[in-house]
């Protein structure tokens, strides 16, 4: 399995970013896939997650109501809007798929066994 982000930049505080993560090597739709973010010092935590079948999203609290996650599952691929973003979503943002296929909801924030290689986000105020 291989996980693509890209998408990440430099981006003043109330912008708007949208990250893409093409995945490759099994059949996408079967799968639930994630975001998450590791800022400086800090360890990674969770973003936002969203089912194999694209019905059901899951988000940090520290996001909700500003990102938004979604899937083309004929395109492979996982999209992250983030919108008003904040000095503090400033992280490198990883996705990342798990080895199980038909994910239930309970398990959108994890565990996830495939990472991508991470996109840089910074958010300058």
């Amino acid at each position: 399995v291989q996980l693509q982000a890209s998408g990440g930049g430099l981006v003043q505080a109330g912008g708007s970013l949208r990250l893409s993560c093409l995945a490759s090597g099994r059949t996408f739709r079967f799968y639930n896939m994630g975001w998450f973010r590791q800022a400086p010092g800090k360890e990674r935590e969770f973003v936002a997650a969203i089912s194999y079948s694209g019905g059901i999203t899951s988000f940090a609290d520290s996001v909700k109501g500003r990102f938004t996650i979604s899937r083309d599952n004929a395109k492979n691929t996982v999209y992250l809007q983030m919108n008003s973003l904040k000095p503090d979503d400033t992280a490198v943002y990883y996705c990342a798929a798990p080895s199980r296929a038909h994910g239930s909801e309970s398990s959108l924030p994890g565990p996830y066994d495939y990472w991508g290689q991470g996109t840089q986000v910074t958010v300058s105020s």
